[in-house]
């Protein structure tokens, strides 16, 4: 009789091989979601992987895991990190409350966060945040930097232009969207209410540019110490080129790199 050896065990056949392999791959890629009280709401989140590098993934705009993070829940090497989604407060599985966007919502989302991740026993964890999730990412790491490792952003600003706010305003009307493009979070929040919290998400952004130099969290760029990748979609039509060029500035020891997938 031929015996196999996996993990120190021996096995009579190739098909008990198999069948702990498959079971020990299964318990790998297996996603656990629940919700965690913090700050006085329950927010939702996924959690995989057994290793000890824990990350954070922080959606954008109206995002959530669902919508976002898909492929990274599934595809990011489990044995050597712990990888949570979470939906914000507001958004996704994490409503009740509606969203709402008072001046310091992008502060609200990064305690939040960083509390999440705490009250899962997570002491020190890495950032992975796009878009709106870049722009909490940072502000997360600026106010707390014993307890982020590392940090990744893409589509993130630290300012509103005018520039900006003609792009904004330009995909405000989201019935003027694809279907493609509507789908996904009218999927999560109805035609209705996706609609109805776009347009108070536009609002929202758009009281960044009263402040001066439209500032979310130019003060705070200096505090980051953490290792910061800038990612930058070259063709990205929401977010110019001078945005992320400012980031590589301005937060210390950061680097930059550029892609092509749109």
């Amino acid at each position: 009789m031929a015996l196999f050896v996996l993990r120190g065990r021996f096995f009579s056949c190739r098909s008990d091989v198999r069948r702990v392999t498959t079971a020990a791959q299964r318990n790998r890629s297996s996603v656990a979601s629940g919700k965690q009280r913090v700050n006085g709401v329950d927010l939702y989140y996924e959690q995989t992987g057994t290793g000890k590098h824990a990350v954070l993934l922080l959606p954008g705009a109206l995002g959530c895991t669902k919508t976002d993070f898909g492929p990274q829940l599934k595809s990011l090497n489990k044995e050597r990190h712990t990888v949570v989604g979470w939906d914000p407060r507001g958004y996704g599985r994490s409503r009740p409350p509606d969203r709402d966007f008072p001046s310091d919502f992008f502060e609200r989302d990064a305690k939040d966060a960083v509390d999440l991740m705490k009250a899962l026993g997570f002491g020190k964890f890495s950032l992975l945040g796009w878009s709106d999730g870049g722009i909490t990412a940072m502000i997360a790491a600026a106010k707390n930097p014993d307890v982020i490792s590392k940090m990744v952003v893409w589509g993130a600003n630290a300012f509103v232009s005018q520039q900006d706010l003609e792009l904004y305003n330009a995909v405000r009307d989201v019935s003027k969207w694809s279907a493609k493009m509507r789908k996904p979070m009218e999927e999560v929040y109805g035609a209705e209410a996706f609609a109805k919290t776009w347009e108070a998400w536009g609002d929202g952004i758009a009281q960044f540019a009263k402040r001066p130099e439209g500032s979310i969290c130019l003060e705070l760029l200096p505090l980051i110490r953490c290792p910061t990748l800038v990612i930058h979609g070259e063709k990205d039509p929401m977010v110019p080129s001078f945005h992320p060029q400012h980031l590589l500035k301005h937060i210390q020891g950061s680097r930059i790199r550029c892609h092509y997938l749109h």
